[in-house]
């Protein structure tokens, strides 16, 4: 993404760089619930927390460790310089980390917010799980005052929304990759397959 400044709004999937930090596996039960809540919404699978374990402990940590596009997952250092404008959009909660070391604070970003403001006229057809590879959103319905928001067509993902992703990448450096996903700028392109790894 390019430090140029932005025309209009924009929407980016974001997930960790590939250079060399640490990477959280999330474990695979907590994040089916995680997934079963996103998509039926039953407040009995609502996560209260998460566990986790890092790929290869011989790496930098990162201040986000996780790719998987409905759990974001930041260290609470990152949360907390972020600001109180994180919690708009849903909430934080603890991820118990297995293989972790002494000062390894992290929360699971549990995005509440599930805006319909998909054209679905002009983007893509949904794929079976949901996966819109080409989005258009529509301007006036786009939540732009949020951080994040998930879509009703596609709500196992946390759509960002790129003030965010700026403040994030201010924050972070190098430990973000943003993938653009849709923007108002006509000049824009959005990237290839932004839910593919």
């Amino acid at each position: 993404m390019s430090g140029s400044p932005r025309r209009g709004p924009a929407v980016y999937r974001i997930l960790p760089s590939l250079n060399d930090y640490e990477t959280l596996r999330l474990d695979g039960s907590g994040q089916s619930r995680l997934m079963r809540w996103q998509r039926e919404g039953d407040e009995a699978d609502r996560p209260t927390g998460l566990s986790a374990e890092w790929m290869d402990d011989s790496a930098p940590r990162s201040d986000f460790p996780s790719g998987s596009p409905g759990a974001p997952v930041l260290s609470r250092r990152l949360a907390e310089r972020f600001g109180d404008e994180l919690l708009s959009a849903g909430s934080l909660v603890p991820v118990e980390i297995g293989n972790g070391r002494r000062g390894d604070d992290y929360v699971l970003y549990v995005v509440d917010q599930v805006v319909d403001c998909l054209d679905p006229r002009r983007s893509s057809k949904p794929k079976r799980n949901g996966e819109i590879k080409r989005p258009v959103y529509l301007p006036q319905a786009l939540p732009a005052r949020l951080p994040a928001f998930r879509l009703p067509q596609f709500p196992r993902a946390v759509q960002w929304n790129g003030w965010a992703v700026d403040r994030l990448l201010g924050l972070t450096g190098d430990q973000i990759e943003a993938r653009l996903t849709w923007s108002e700028d006509p000049t824009a392109k959005p990237h290839p397959d932004p839910w593919g790894f």
